[in-house]
């Protein structure tokens, strides 16, 4: 009772100019109408208006979101800006309005101002995006798509066929569902770095007579040292052997089995294997001075059709042939296991045989971000270490 007495005593003795109580409650309103209006201000500046207050945003991503599930389905619920991209709690809140400070700079000096400009910085917007959601296991995505909420009955096999196992390791969303709401950066399509990096190794490769070598990427084949006249295309990870070189050009002898019925334009790596090392124009494969036939009318048992062995000399250019298929085979293995592994424990490449891999491929391959190149070589990778060339999986 007397520390109570002796606090109020503080409190209502009045000082020279004003009470100490009178000075406490003034500062205590005053902080409720700092928070109040704080936070209104915060919730102002997540408004779906004001998000698309800049013609940044108004003209791209939010002219993209209007042509999306989100934005219009047979459930009428719509996500806004703000949902998607403003944690909910309130400490990350606050550091995603500190992160955007950045963006006001942006739109200050037109770092994005035009489509062009928009377009050369999505990657780098949308992989800061990805980020943030890998890091918080898509929180955002799970305040309305809740694991412990979805019935799986109601999803198709092959949805519950991938969600399941999501759950069961409580795996990101954005891992599996990116271009969902936006427009994927133009960038994923083109060049894979690791890829790439090959394909650079490759340009300082010397080339020697008579020795064995593997194609970095697909090369245009000709008949001619200029390369004039095209003859086709040579594949990812051929083998080829070095016949001669002249200038800039390279003439190559590629061995190879085609099956006999039709025109032959495409050579396989083996016999009765669909793993494609070429594929030439039809008048070229049906040209008996560029082929020559080793072997012919050789039957493959188990779908009853004749191929033939054979070898085709052709020019291609220089720079794009590495000395073993070893860093080919390791790129492509970890590019493998990255981009299937986000969505379920994926096939170990001896598990199918050569001819069932490029269905098997096909189907997994739209749910990944590979490259038209990168895809052609993953493929030739599983085919090549498939149960044909394991011993141990027979």
């Amino acid at each position: 009772m007397k520390i109570i007495a002796a606090l109020w005593n503080t409190l209502k003795r009045p000082p020279v100019h004003i009470s100490l109580g009178v000075i406490i409650i003034v500062s205590f309103l005053a902080g409720i109408i700092f928070w109040g209006g704080f936070n209104t201000a915060m919730e102002v500046t997540n408004t779906e208006k004001f998000c698309v207050s800049c013609h940044e945003m108004e003209n791209n991503v939010y002219q993209e979101l209007q042509q999306t599930v989100h934005w219009s389905n047979r459930s009428g619920v719509r996500a806004i800006c703000s949902d998607c991209h403003v944690p909910h709690n309130w400490t990350d809140k606050i550091a995603r309005k500190m992160q955007a400070s950045k963006e006001v700079w942006g739109a200050i000096f037109g770092t994005i101002d035009t489509p062009e400009k928009f377009e050369a910085k999505r990657l780098e917007l949308a992989q800061h995006e990805w980020a943030r959601f890998k890091a918080n296991g898509s929180q955002e995505c799970r305040n309305c798509h809740d694991y412990d909420s979805m019935d799986w009955s109601e999803m198709s096999d092959e949805a519950r066929r991938f969600m399941e196992p999501a759950a069961e390791r409580g795996q990101s969303c954005v891992d599996c569902h990116k271009g969902i709401a936006h427009q994927l950066p133009q960038q994923m399509g083109s060049v894979d770095p690791l890829l790439a990096g090959l394909v650079r190794e490759a340009t300082s490769v010397s080339l020697d007579e008579g020795e064995t070598y593997y194609s970095a990427k697909s090369v245009d084949l000709y008949t001619d040292a200029e390369r004039t006249e095209q003859a086709g295309v040579l594949q990812v990870a051929t083998e080829v052997n070095v016949l001669e070189t002249q200038g800039e050009s390279v003439k190559l002898e590629i061995a190879a089995w085609r099956k006999e019925k039709g025109f032959g334009r495409v050579l396989y790596e083996d016999f009765g294997q669909n793993i494609s090392s070429a594929v030439l124009d039809k008048d070229i494969a049906q040209d008996g001075a560029m082929i020559e036939t080793h072997q012919s009318d050789v039957v493959d048992e188990l779908t009853g059709l004749p191929w033939g062995q054979v070898s085709v000399t052709l020019w291609a250019e220089k720079g794009a042939y590495l000395g073993n298929r070893e860093a080919l085979w390791e790129t492509a293995g970890q590019t493998y296991r990255d981009a299937c592994s986000v969505c379920h424990t994926e096939p170990a490449p001896e598990h199918f045989d050569a001819n069932t891999w490029p269905a098997m491929f096909s189907g997994m391959v739209g749910f990944t971000n590979m490259s038209a190149p990168t895809q052609e070589l993953v493929l030739k990778y599983l085919q090549m270490h498939s149960s044909d060339f394991v011993d141990a999986a027979h």
